[in-house]
């Protein structure tokens, strides 16, 4: 398809998310998100631990930046909240080894992967794709983005969600059944990941429902912070 004419329609903004303490853009991509990548999270969830994680993807212009405020979604009345660590990619490929993953990684973040717990559940149990209870508007907020430079690349650390002050997700990354690089590199066999991609790696437990007015407080140690608001359902 040719790009040399003027396009029809006004071409969408660029998705990007902040860089920490910085004046500049981190443009992303793509988002890929981690299924079941905690073992306490499979288990609380009801699902069969021996099966591995997987992947399903958010678009870009679902991303929320830190300080943000998340309309309560529609068709819902149970969604919730998944703390993870976000992963942005500087460069990518088709089956990047495990020993070259690492290299591919420009800096960390703190994003929460919200769920309609409820439309999830029913589309599972219909054997039906993830979309209605994962990809909606508003559903990846996330905050800012620091270089590795500054976070190395995190193995381990607390994990942790506060939602209005109470501790309810508190997990640490070494719980990871698979770690970053064997996340990227599994990615890597189902598609060519490419500069601008960010990855987020899945949820340790306490995942719980959140309500309109809730000040959800998110935490990595070493990697950075994230807070939203849930606001009012739109009319």
């Amino acid at each position: 398809m040719s790009t040399n004419g003027k396009y029809v329609i006004s071409p969408p903004a660029q998705a990007a998310l902040a860089v920490a303490g910085s004046a500049e853009l981190f443009p992303v991509r793509r988002i890929w998100c981690v299924g079941r990548n905690y073992l306490e999270h499979i288990k609380e969830m009801g699902q069969d631990e021996k099966e591995p994680p997987f992947f399903f993807a958010k678009h870009p212009d679902m991303l929320v930046a830190d300080s943000g405020t998340v309309p309560y979604p529609s068709l819902t009345k149970d969604m919730h909240h998944e703390v993870e660590l976000v992963v942005a990619l500087k460069s990518g490929g088709r089956n990047i080894p495990e020993s070259k993953a690492l290299d591919c990684i420009w800096g960390y973040g703190v994003g929460i992967d919200l769920t309609r717990r409820d439309l999830q559940i029913a589309s599972r149990n219909l054997k039906r794709p993830w979309e209605v209870g994962k990809s909606f508007d508003m559903s990846a907020p996330c905050g800012p983005i620091s270089p590795v430079s500054a976070t190395g690349h995190p193995a381990k650390g607390r994990i942790m969600l506060k939602c209005n002050g109470q501790i309810r997700q508190d997990g640490d990354l070494e719980q990871q059944i698979w770690d970053v690089p064997g996340v990227i590199s599994k990615l890597s066999e189902m598609v060519a990941l490419e500069a601008g991609d960010i990855i987020m790696t899945g949820t340790p437990s306490g995942v719980a429902a959140t309500i309109a007015g809730d000040r959800l407080e998110c935490e990595i140690a070493g990697v950075g912070k994230l807070t939203v608001t849930i606001g009012q359902p739109l009319k």
